[in-house]
């Protein structure tokens, strides 16, 4: 259920109409900015295959959601740390989940069968993402709520130039 006292982002009430003719605010409006893809080789080790596959699969979900991001969104400078923290923990669900597959969700130990620990791990991951997915509008419901950037009248309103 929604929250009644959470105001609509100002998107939605141009869609959805303005009965109440109350004013709309636009929101907090950033230049837009290429940002730079961090160096996960300094987020992940570098001993083992584990890292390895790490930086690739943050690496490539860092090129997946920045390009559409910077177009739907207007991701700026602030926004890096958010980025590179959904992207840290969309690699770290990969590793748990390779874990899991390779060990099993149970595992032998000291007082028999007991729950590997990376399903908690994985779990908690999970839930951060989903986080991550509502703040940066990487849902269908979630892109209803963001407000898409200005764009210049020369572009011809298409987003994908």
């Amino acid at each position: 259920m929604a929250d009644p006292q959470r105001r609509k982002p100002a998107l939605q009430v141009v869609r959805e109409g303005n009965p109440g003719k109350r004013p709309v605010q636009p929101g907090v409006i950033l230049p837009p900015a290429d940002l730079i893809e961090p160096d996960w080789a300094e987020t992940f080790s570098a001993d083992d295959a584990e890292g390895s596959r790490c930086r690739a699969v943050a690496s490539a979900e860092w090129r997946r959601v920045v390009p559409v991001l910077r177009h739907t969104a207007g991701v700026s400078d602030v926004d890096t740390a958010v980025l590179h923290d959904y992207c840290v923990c969309v690699a770290r669900v990969d590793q748990g989940e390779r874990a899991l597959s390779r060990d099993g969700v149970l595992m032998l130990g000291e007082r028999g069968w007991q729950k590997n620990g990376w399903t908690t791990v994985v779990g908690q991951y999970r839930s951060q993402i989903a986080r991550y997915i509502g703040e940066l509008g990487l849902s269908p419901s979630a892109r209803g709520r963001i407000q898409p950037p200005e764009r210049d009248a020369d572009d011809g309103g298409d987003v994908f130039d």
